[in-house]
């Protein structure tokens, strides 16, 4: 059975960048019910904290969201040079909304442990939805660098080339490099990304 490519959706006419949150939770599942064709946007993304749980329990008037932001900047600031806490208060930016925060969060990550192409691969989400869409597919590149099988950040650039960049063979090329790597892939809307080339091609 083909295996879907379930991510929660970026914002606009283009609402198909995925992020790497739901996806873990996605491929246990579907290996439930008949093996999950191997992806995408399936088990990458840093698993919420221990922490942003304690701090969905303090609620105290702000949303759980902004307590965990709170809650995890007081963490990196006391733990300055742990990779994983910026990752988690990039993670918490992210779901927030809070662009330029989860930006600045992961490269804060990348710098102290280079070389993650999940974190890359959220950045490049967080680059898009701030308006930075040359970076944003710069930083998909560098996480197919690192990991040449990462389906979610071949299929985000891929969106990006057509949504934003208006690079219709982009698109197509990076959409292309997924279907090499896994033939079954789909996007979020249950479309194949075999049928998305074929589509674009078609209305060339």
């Amino acid at each position: 059975m083909p295996k879907k490519i379930n991510r929660k959706p970026d914002k606009e006419g283009s609402d198909k960048t995925i992020k790497l949150e739901m996806l873990l939770l996605v491929s246990c599942i579907t290996l439930f019910i008949g093996f999950l064709g191997g992806v995408v946007f399936s088990a990458y993304k840093t698993t919420k904290s221990p922490a942003i749980k304690q701090v969905s329990q303090m609620s105290g008037g702000f949303s759980e969201q902004e307590n965990a932001v709170s809650m995890l900047e007081a963490v990196t600031e006391k733990s300055p040079e742990n990779a994983d806490s910026w990752i988690n208060l990039g993670n918490a930016c992210f779901d927030s909304g809070l662009y330029t925060k989860a930006i600045d969060a992961y490269n804060k990550a990348l710098a102290l442990s280079p070389g993650n192409a999940d974190v890359l691969t959220d950045l490049g989400v967080m680059y898009r939805r701030s308006g930075q869409p040359e970076k944003a597919v710069e930083s998909f590149g560098k996480a197919i660098e690192i990991n040449p099988k990462h389906e979610i950040a071949r299929f985000n650039q891929g969106i990006v080339y057509i949504h934003d960049l208006k690079d219709q063979n982009a698109a197509i090329k990076a959409w292309e490099g997924l279907l090499k790597i896994n033939p079954l892939a789909m996007a979020p809307n249950g479309q194949s990304v075999d049928e998305l080339i074929k589509h674009y091609k078609e209305h060339e």
